[in-house]
């Protein structure tokens, strides 16, 4: 590079000035600019005027900020969505998380003899009645929560687990139950068809080297047609008249009946599942259970109690944060208290919705956009009972003067980011995943896009 292309690049400290109303922290800014400084290093002949590089790294700036986990309104429609942190917490579960994070506490402190004390024994004992369980533990997602059931099972001569093929399934992620057997040590028995797995299939399948029986709840797909499985109590007795634990993954996990909170299918319980004589359970703590990410295992206390003394149990053992959380929700459902924000969605009529809508709308009047009320329908989302829709009420949005996508652009980039859908020619915010509170945050956001 010559002199005369060297001097026309740009000043470090001139740049920095010039980006200091950046919300980022310096240091982050400062690797941005001298990143891009060497690649114009490289490439002389492209340095642009530098008020279009500033204009270039602020946007480049801005959309790394966005990275950031921040509040989010969710207009989709899908109640347990991963993308958007799945299920949001009740305020009290919040309240207590702060309480804990900004002080010192008894993690494994036995306020009782001022001695260490057992971490989550409190915890445990809440699980443990919530899920009709003789013990529970939790680890930090449901996905260890397999694994550490497959480490304490697996060992020896004893490898192979038998699951049905119609339970290989694959989640959110790339997350595939085949993968999370092998990476176990865990030999894969599959039996029976996609469509046909009968007693029989398991009965001829366990053989000495058998470490283990694994149904998988289908929570993200359904099957109809000519099919058969194998029900929960033919399992239990077979596991129990060959010596062999039997451990079902129920996946969402809802404490309580479904059904009762809105037009929905009925989600099997963890309680209902170990009543049918299952070893072990595993589920979320983020989806129906409406409580932070955790994974929960529940059922046979020798067994509970062999996973927890398993080396790798430390590993994957919940922080004091998910653990009070936990807590504070358990003994909700314990004091049969269900202000939890995922079941007050399912609960919501679309009288409530339309009341709210009609409101929003009107903060709308005079822009250059057509809003009018709609229909929707809601989904719970997170792999949970995929047969079951909503109907729901939403904000159907034609903007004017700019293009639906751009709309969706500029709501998704806003102080207060939204996110809706598309469909029929409009930008629909569902109003059932909005929260109250937010309503006027959304209408201004609606207004910012727009303006």
């Amino acid at each position: 590079m010559s002199k005369a292309d060297l001097s026309r690049l740009p000043a470090v400290d001139k740049t920095l000035k010039e980006l200091e109303d950046i919300d980022l922290p310096r240091p982050i800014v400062l690797s941005v600019i001298r990143k891009s400084i060497e690649d114009l290093r490289d490439d002389p002949e492209n340095i642009p005027d530098f008020n279009d590089y500033i204009a270039e790294l602020r946007n480049g700036l801005n959309s790394l900020s966005r990275t950031r986990i921040a509040s989010a309104i969710n207009g989709t429609g899908v109640l347990i969505h991963t993308n958007m942190g799945r299920s949001p917490l009740p305020d009290s579960v919040a309240d207590r998380l702060c309480s804990i994070a900004t002080n010192y506490n008894n993690l494994e402190l036995d306020l009782n003899t001022g001695e260490r004390g057992g971490r989550a024994a409190y915890l445990e004992k809440c699980l443990a009645l919530l899920s009709g369980a003789e013990s529970a533990t939790a680890v930090n997602n449901c996905a260890s929560a397999l694994v550490i059931i497959l480490r304490h099972f697996v060992r020896g001569n004893k490898k192979r687990v038998i699951i049905s093929r119609s339970q290989l399934v694959e989640i959110g992620g790339g997350f595939r139950i085949p993968d999370i057997l092998l990476a176990s040590g865990a030999t894969l028995h599959e039996i029976g068809t996609t469509n046909k797995t009968t007693i029989s299939d398991y009965e001829n399948a366990v053989s000495d080297d058998t470490a283990l029986i694994l149904k998988v709840h289908q929570s993200n797909f359904y099957m109809g047609g000519f099919i058969e499985n194998a029900e929960t109590e033919e399992l239990a007795q077979l596991a129990k008249n060959k010596g062999v634990p039997f451990c079902e993954d129920l996946g969402s996990g809802a404490a309580v009946n479904t059904e009762e909170f809105g037009p929905v299918d009925h989600e099997p319980t963890p309680s209902e599942i170990l009543a049918k004589g299952v070893d072990l359970i595993c589920y979320s703590g983020d989806k129906l259970l409406g409580g932070p990410q955790a994974g929960i295992i529940a059922g046979n206390s020798e067994l509970v109690r062999g996973i927890k003394k398993e080396p790798f149990f430390r590993a994957l053992r919940c922080d004091k944060l998910i653990l009070s959380m936990l807590e504070e929700v358990t003994e909700l459902y314990l004091k049969e208290n269900t202000s939890v924000p995922i079941l007050d969605m399912l609960s919501m009529t679309n009288e409530q919705l339309n009341s709210r809508a009609e409101l929003i709308i009107k903060k709308l009047e005079g822009l250059p956009l057509n809003a009018c009320a709609g229909k929707g329908e809601s989904r719970i989302g997170g792999g949970t009972m995929p047969k079951s829709s909503i109907p729901s009420v939403t904000i159907d949005l034609k903007p004017e003067n700019i293009s639906i996508s751009k709309l969706a652009e500029k709501l998704r980039c806003n102080t207060n980011p939204v996110m809706g859908y598309t469909a029929d020619g409009a930008y629909k915010i569902d109003l059932r995943t909005v929260f109250p509170r937010q309503d006027e945050d959304l209408a201004e956001a609606i207004r910012k896009s727009v303006s």
